[in-house]
């Protein structure tokens, strides 16, 4: 059961012994080390999932310090680049660093400097002394309105590892950008992928397609685990065998005879929700993590899983999604907690100044969610919503939603949704879902 060396590994290791900032080719790569294209693209794109590498549009594919996870992930200038569609003009060894703040560059140059610190972005028009004080001072430098900068200034960044970047778009609009951009990342925050979670691959037991019935039991018996992934000789998950599978089996039976071939099989930036639904959907209690090349990276279990979606309940929101634009106004009657109502809002109309269907495709299951929850039935994954539209609903109208819980099992529940804009019924739905346990 040991592992075979494989030519992945030995790109992903050159890949780590280049500097920082050093841009990387597919073709360069195979000529390098004699690999075949196909295999270089494949190995750049799992140091990309590793954080080794970033591929950037308008630069290319650099090498970056790989970082430990955290929870809120900054802006990095190579990213800073692709939100102002610019252009990359010097320092391509800094683009890995993080943007700590900016500062626009609106005012005469002595004031500018005292507010331009290292580690620091400075947005400034075409001011070549202002760009060259900022990159002396540590700070990186994006420059408004199409223009240029002088030769020297670029080797300044170059020497200095600070990226010097330009893009067509005005000051203030590449402030806009930029804010709209971080506010961004402040809610992925809030989406957990499985890459946070799960068991890396050093740590996961497992079989191969030629190993016997008898080492599952050894495996068994030195982990006390009963399902395993199986893998092929160059360690692409092939299978999943479990206790099942085995029971009754002869022991010298080979693996591949009794798994269950082409399991469900997840990359490492799916999200957590996903995974859930997933698990909850299919009844699976453990989906391995793969490569692009469906090679085995590590394994996630239904309990990891569950333990984290509540752990993400526990955490404070970080900035609004569209879902909470919809939902924030939602709230129960105090004489009847299963009972919703919310006004409708310009943001919730479409191009005809109604309620989008959308948007009361929404409110219905998050009622439909709240109601479970209020009855401790437990997290719901919606497996299908049928809904009839009866009448349109206008702006500042106050709804009132009645989700009707019909039938519940252990894992299913069955949903009536009605609607009503004052007493007129507006719309009607049938909701079924899966139940997550809390």
């Amino acid at each position: 059961m040991n592992k075979m060396a494989t030519k992945h590994e030995q790109i992903i290791r050159h890949i780590l012994s280049l500097d920082v900032g050093h841009k990387i080719s597919v073709r360069q790569i195979a000529k390098d080390l004699s690999v075949s294209d196909g295999t270089a693209y494949r190995a750049i794109k799992e140091a990309e999932n590793q954080g080794l590498v970033s591929t950037i549009e308008r630069v290319g594919t650099i090498r970056i310090e790989k970082k430990e996870k955290e929870n809120f992930k900054q802006l990095t200038y190579a990213e800073v680049i692709n939100v102002v569609e610019g252009q990359l003009l010097g320092g391509r060894g800094g683009l890995h660093k993080e943007l700590n703040k900016f500062v626009i560059g609106a005012m005469q140059l002595e004031a500018m400097m005292r507010y331009t610190d290292a580690d620091s972005l400075l947005i400034v028009g075409n001011r070549v002394k202002a760009h060259e004080l900022a990159l002396k001072a540590g700070a990186a430098v994006l420059i408004t309105g199409g223009f240029d900068t002088k030769e020297h200034i670029k080797k300044l960044a170059d020497e200095k590892n600070l990226p010097i970047m330009s893009t067509s778009y005005d000051t203030f609009t590449v402030a806009e950008m930029i804010n709209r951009a971080i506010y961004d990342q402040m809610i992925k925050k809030e989406i957990v992928f499985v890459s946070d979670i799960y068991t890396p691959y050093d740590d996961v037991h497992h079989l191969y397609n030629n190993d016997s019935v008898d080492d599952w039991y050894k495996l068994n018996e030195l982990t006390t685990h009963t399902r395993f992934p199986v893998l092929d000789d160059s360690g692409r998950v092939s299978g999943m065998v479990t206790s099942k599978d085995v029971v009754n089996i002869e022991g010298s039976t080979r693996i591949e005879k009794v798994m269950t071939r082409n399991p469900f099989a997840v990359q490492a930036k799916t999200s957590l929700a996903y995974v859930a639904h997933l698990m909850v959907w299919e009844g699976i209690e453990v989906v391995p993590i793969v490569n692009q090349s469906h090679e085995l990276e590590g394994l996630v279990s239904r309990q990891d899983v569950l333990k984290a979606l509540n752990e993400v309940q526990r955490q404070p929101q970080v900035g609004e999604t569209i879902h909470d634009v919809i939902t924030q106004g939602l709230k129960t009657f105090e004489e009847d907690p299963t009972i919703f109502q919310t006004d409708v809002t310009p943001q919730m109309t479409n191009q005809l100044g109604t309620l989008s269907n959308g948007v009361l495709t929404t409110l219905a299951t998050e009622a439909s969610a709240r109601l479970l929850f209020h009855l401790k039935k437990g997290n719901m994954a919606v497996e299908s919503l049928n809904v009839f539209f009866i009448e349109p609903v206008q702006m500042d109208s106050h709804l009132i939603i009645k989700p009707e819980l019909l039938d519940a099992g252990r894992l299913y529940a069955k949903i009536n949704i009605e609607i009503f804009n004052g007493k007129k019924l507006v719309c009607k739905g049938m909701l079924m879902a899966q139940l997550m346990d809390r």
